[in-house]
């Protein structure tokens, strides 16, 4: 009930920054404003999530995809900054796919790569904003990352979602852990699943 009143406030409230901000991406990248991708939520089930598009499509001579840091605008960049390439998730929470606060949805490829441990960290639907994000965000390590996502999976609460919540603003306001120090977000994670060994 909580998630579903903040996700519709936080709608009604950002809905102005948010028919901005999509008119500032059709001006600068074109079509499409919104970029979507299916991640993993409460017990890994699929669901598409829904951001603000932060990169072009630039390409090299044989036609890939540049890396991220080469396609990320000046508006992306900004938008990612201050966490705004977030804010159509909240139609993730009021569909119940998403919580405010939360384990960050990851990508389906990862799932493989998990172990026992850090799978745990699906046992909560996945949120906008979460424990990682204010303890060090894309400048932790994955390890360091799981670690906090399953003490969140353990531990959390009301008034802890509370407390995250009003952390991530002076986070997002401080636009602490942004980038990670070699990548414009964050490294792939990469790992032999753990049937492999």
């Amino acid at each position: 009930m909580i998630d579903l009143i903040g996700a519709t406030v936080g709608i009604v409230v950002f809905a102005p920054i948010a028919v901005v901000v999509a008119a500032l991406i059709r001006v600068s990248m074109g079509s499409p404003v919104l970029y979507s991708q299916v991640r993993p939520g409460l017990n890994a089930t699929p669901f598409r999530m829904w951001k603000f598009r932060t990169m072009s499509n630039a390409q090299s001579t044989s036609g890939e995809l540049l890396s991220d840091a080469e396609r990320l605008t000046p508006l992306g960049s900004f938008l990612r900054s201050t966490s705004i390439d977030e804010l159509p998730e909240l139609i993730n929470v009021a569909r119940g796919e998403m919580s405010l606060v939360g384990p960050r949805p990851l990508l389906m490829e990862y799932l493989d790569h998990y172990n026992d441990e850090e799978s745990r960290r699906h046992d909560v639907r996945p949120g906008i904003t979460g424990w990682a994000q204010i303890n060090g965000r894309n400048a932790l390590s994955w390890e360091d990352k799981f670690r906090l996502d399953v003490w969140y999976t353990d531990n959390g609460n009301l008034l802890l979602d509370f407390r995250i919540l009003a952390m991530t603003v002076w986070a997002v306001v401080r636009r602490d852990g942004v980038n990670s120090e070699s990548h414009a977000t964050m490294p792939k994670f990469e790992r032999p699943p753990p049937d492999s060994a």
